[in-house]
């Protein structure tokens, strides 16, 4: 349990460089102070990366119910009635048509049987992302490379590796960014670069701290 749970909360990334960087940053000290920014990833890669395909295009709420629809029908429950996130072996002997029927992914069902496929064949070593020293840009390209993970979730996938070298920008980021800077009006993603990119190698947390910076305000007041 103890060994789960620090690989979940990601005890291995070292954040004192990121707090060193912005202890006397004038918006973002908040951070180093509260030693915020640790994030909570699954048990496996394999589980985000099928939980942040889950993600796209769609509300917070049909992402928890497709979860849960998928937890349902391919992980069998403990005494206590409690479910893992299915391993990909168990999606893997399933078929598009049930994904979308009954699991009701809807276009993501070919890209979560791909995936599922490809790790249970071992053609993907995806656990392997985890432990990787590779340049950061080198990730990006390899987890776009698996089909249905584009910039969005590429750049959110490296953030719970602990690499923080892009935003991962989408439509929530996108309007907390606009109602906090610019009265609620859209702005560029350009215009959002270039903000959070005095940052660099850790702009991504940056960003992601300073959109949710109400969560930490109302459920844990500094």
């Amino acid at each position: 349990m103890q060994s789960a749970a620090a690989e979940m909360l990601n005890f291995g990334l070292d954040l004192r460089p990121f707090y060193r960087r912005i202890r006397d940053d004038d918006a973002f000290a908040w951070i180093a102070r509260h030693r915020a920014g640790r994030m909570l990833r699954g048990l496996t890669f394999f589980e985000d990366a099928v939980k942040m395909i889950l993600t796209t295009n769609c509300s917070w709420a049909l992402t928890e119910q497709m979860n849960t629809r998928l937890i349902e029908a391919f992980s069998a429950a403990d005494t206590h009635g409690r479910r893992d996130f299915p391993p990909p072996e168990a999606i893997a002997d399933s078929s598009e048509s049930f994904l979308r029927r009954e699991v009701k992914l809807g276009y993501r069902s070919p890209f979560v049987l791909e995936l599922s496929r490809r790790v249970a064949r071992g053609d993907l070593e995806i656990e392997s992302f985890r432990t990787s020293d590779t340049p950061a840009e080198v990730l990006l390209r390899e987890l776009r490379a698996i089909k249905g993970i584009g910039t969005y979730a590429a750049g959110n996938l490296l953030k719970l590796l602990g690499r923080f070298d892009y935003l991962g920008l989408d439509s929530w980021c996108r309007a907390k960014f606009a109602q906090k800077y610019n009265g609620g009006t859209p702005v560029d993603d350009r215009k959002i670069e270039a903000f959070y990119a005095p940052y660099e190698e850790w702009k991504g947390l940056v960003m992601w701290m300073d959109v949710t910076r109400h969560w930490y305000d109302e459920k844990f007041p500094f």
